[in-house]
Order: structure tokens, then C-alpha cells, then sequence
């Protein structure tokens, strides 16, 4: 099975407010970005569609490794938070109403196409591919199409 790996990265002005997310993907020595942008959202949604957007831009299933500065996002797949909201009938551990549910259903969908590993990586920090989602991602929060 072929392997990728994706830089995700989300940005949101006011949170609520004006968001953008962005999507590095990389395979063997070609690289591809992707960004859009959403009016009135939050920080989490777009963490979460940063994710959801690189995995719908995938042609075939293959192995993907995603990196994400999102401890929400990383978490949630990683220390079975997602399962259990799932098992809670879609409540958190106080049990309150999941937020995002539409996002992570979309998720849970990719994830089950592809083989996905969640790797948090550090924000602002060294690594080019994480800073290069970031300032995409924090561009489409502007609204400029790139």
C-alpha cells in the first residue's frame, strides 16, 4: 500500500469568525497544497476540515500519516475519544452534545478508506511543512484565494 503524509492546519480570526484551513500533502518528491476558506466557523472546525479536505484529496487508498499542531484533533483519534463519544450516543463525558459531530462523521468515514496515523507535531515550531500550513491556512482565514 502506497504511504502519504499530510500537513493539516486550521486558523480562525475572533473564533468564531472568519476561518481558513489547509492541507500539505506529500508523496515521494511531489508535494500539492490545498486551502479554502469559511465566513463564521472556529478554530476546532477548521482543524477538523484541514484533515477531512487532505483525505477527500486523495485519489486511491493508501497509508497516510497526518500531522497536526491539533491536540483536539490528534486525541480524539489517538486516546479514544472519538469511540467514545461514538459509544455515548454522540455525548461528551459530562454529557453534553459532541461538538463538531458533523465533521467527525465525515472523518470516521475517510479514516475507514484509508489507513490513517495521527501525529502531533509542535505549532510554530521547526517543522517547514506545519509553518507552511499554518501561513496557508491563516491566509484563507483572510478570504484571499491563493
Amino acid at each position: 500500500m502506497e504511504k502519504l503524509k499530510i500537513y493539516t492546519d486550521g486558523a480562525c480570526s475572533g473564533n468564531p469568525g472568519p476561518g481558513g484551513w489547509a492541507a500539505v500533502m506529500l508523496y515521494g518528491k511531489e508535494k500539492k497544497e490545498i486551502s479554502g476558506h469559511e465566513p463564521d466557523t472556529t478554530n476546532n472546525r477548521m482543524e477538523i476540515l484541514s484533515v477531512i479536505k487532505g483525505m477527500e484529496a486523495i485519489k486511491k487508498s493508501c497509508k497516510v500519516e497526518i500531522y497536526s499542531d491539533s491536540a483536539y484533533v490528534v486525541n480524539a483519534m489517538n486516546n479514544g475519544w472519538l469511540k467514545n463519544w461514538q459509544g455515548n450516543g454522540w455525548k461528551t463525558s459530562d454529557k453534553k452534545p459532541v461538538a463538531n459531530r458533523d465533521l467527525w462523521e465525515q472523518l470516521i468515514t475517510l479514516n475507514a478508506q484509508h489507513s490513517p496515523t495521527y501525529i502531533k507535531v509542535k505549532g510554530h515550531s521547526d517543522d517547514e511543512h506545519n509553518n507552511r500550513a499554518d501561513e496557508l491556512a491563516v491566509v484563507a482565514s483572510k478570504g484571499v484565494k491563493r
